[in-house]
């Protein structure tokens, strides 16, 4: 068996944290392409195919360089992972064209709720009422961010819902695997799996990117690459329900980036919601730390 990470939440924590803002990048990112600001609009399954080969091609030159050393590949589990992986990104690339990038978001990445549900069925994992009352703490900020009652739930954002049930089911597998195989390698092997399924998908709706867009799409697939790296190592040393509500800091950094790119400053509300938010990650955070003490 290859060797596995030691367990380490705090070091869970940051790693989670730091794939949050690899991950608001690569959906700006998306959301120029997709809506036509850097040339005419391209798929989401376009995008989604860039994203598997610059991750592909970044992951496969540090393979070159450090020349890791591979155990036996669980390739059901890794088909299983791919495939919710590329669908729930997707979903998530089409529907940042049609709604607000915070709303698409906050619906997106109320994945880590349906994550730990899963994680009670399909992993086994015991949660206790600080982590139920962190959850729902968190999932109070998300809904502050929705802004219920104010049209959001609109077919855009029923994308996202569904990108955040798949995204869930895709943390479990992602788990299952990060226990058996080291994270350098589910990485490579994820990317090729969804390269091949990615391009076969895309091959009728196919166009060509403008300059712009050719590197907008390099830089969602390096990025996803940094994001899936930080993510695997994250989820490889913490229990899942533990570390992926930390997932809803994208939340923040995608506020972040509005601000200092595009000027966007965050409405009372959204504040709101990313310190209710925040709250609940912090609930989470000092749960562990007294029981890894203990």
């Amino acid at each position: 068996m290859a060797n596995l990470p030691e367990h380490n939440p705090r070091l869970a924590m940051i790693l989670m944290i730091c794939a949050t803002a690899f991950i608001a990048v690569t959906t700006l990112l998306a959301k120029a392409i997709g809506t036509g600001t850097l040339g005419a609009p391209l798929h989401p399954l376009q995008i989604t195919q860039a994203r598997f080969l610059f991750a592909a091609l970044a992951l496969g030159s540090a393979a070159l360089i450090l020349r890791p050393q591979f155990g036996a590949v669980d390739l059901k589990l890794h088909i299983l992972r791919t495939t919710c992986g590329a669908a729930g990104v997707t979903l998530m690339f089409a529907s940042v064209a049609f709604i607000p990038l915070s709303d698409a978001t906050a619906i997106s990445f109320l994945n880590p709720v349906f994550a730990m549900v899963f994680a009670i069925f399909l992993l086994g994992e015991r949660v206790g009422p600080v982590r139920w009352s962190a959850a729902g703490i968190a999932l109070c900020g998300a809904i502050i961010l929705l802004r219920p009652g104010s049209g959001t739930f609109e077919p855009g954002a029923l994308l996202a819902l569904g990108a955040a049930v798949i995204l869930g089911l895709e943390i479990i597998f992602i788990k299952k695997l990060s226990g058996r195989e080291a994270p350098f390698q589910i990485l490579l092997v994820n990317n090729a799996i969804g390269l091949v399924i990615a391009t076969l998908a895309v091959l009728t709706v196919w166009e060509p990117p403008t300059f712009a867009q050719w590197c907008a799409l390099a830089g969602i697939g390096v990025g996803m690459a940094m994001a899936q790296t930080c993510f695997l190592n994250s989820v490889a040393r913490a229990d899942a329900s533990f570390v992926v509500p930390f997932s809803y800091g994208t939340l923040l950094f995608a506020a972040l980036y509005d601000a200092a790119i595009f000027g966007v400053i965050p409405e009372a509300v959204s504040i709101l919601g990313a310190i209710v938010i925040i709250l609940g990650a912090a609930l989470l955070a000092w749960r562990e730390t007294r029981a890894s003490k203990a």
